[in-house]
């Protein structure tokens, strides 16, 4: 094989010779037009600049607010007391398809009663159902759980 004989691949473009006269449409200035700061070598513009203009996003007006409030799962003891399973954690909560992320904050509220001894480990627990849970023989395992008044 010669370099004569090597051909370009289909869908290969060839590259674009600038500098080579004015003939070529690419000379003396190559493509870059006159003068700015975009005819230099490395023209360090940051996304949206317009050149010292006022750029778009600060001539728009803005509305809406972001508050990142953490959302809660609750679960009642009357809902509880429907399940048919003793502990109640994340993992369980999501492999009975009540969370749809394993990773939900639970907060348990004492809405109802509950007759079963339960063990507990959620992210939030009001101090209602700490005391219904307890009173029906029930533990609050503390690795995960942060009461209401803290």
């Amino acid at each position: 094989m010669k370099l004569h004989e090597i051909k370009q691949d289909f869908f290969s473009k060839p590259r674009k010779r600038i500098g080579r006269g004015t003939s070529s449409n690419h000379g003396k200035t190559c493509g870059k037009g006159q003068k700015g700061q975009k005819v230099r070598t490395h023209p360090r513009l940051r996304v949206g600049f317009e050149g010292g203009q006022t750029p778009i996003f600060r001539r728009l007006p803005k509305f809406g607010f972001y508050h990142k409030k953490t959302q809660f799962k609750i679960l009642n003891l009357n809902q509880i007391e429907k399940f048919s399973f003793v502990k109640i954690n994340n993992q369980t909560l999501f492999e009975n398809k009540i969370i749809k992320n394993i990773r939900t904050k639970v907060k348990i509220l004492g809405n109802g009663n509950i007759s079963k001894a339960l063990e507990v480990d959620v992210f939030k627990i009001s101090k209602t159902a700490q005391d219904l849970i307890i009173k029906a023989n029930g533990k609050i395992i503390k690795k995960n759980c942060i009461k209401k008044n803290d």
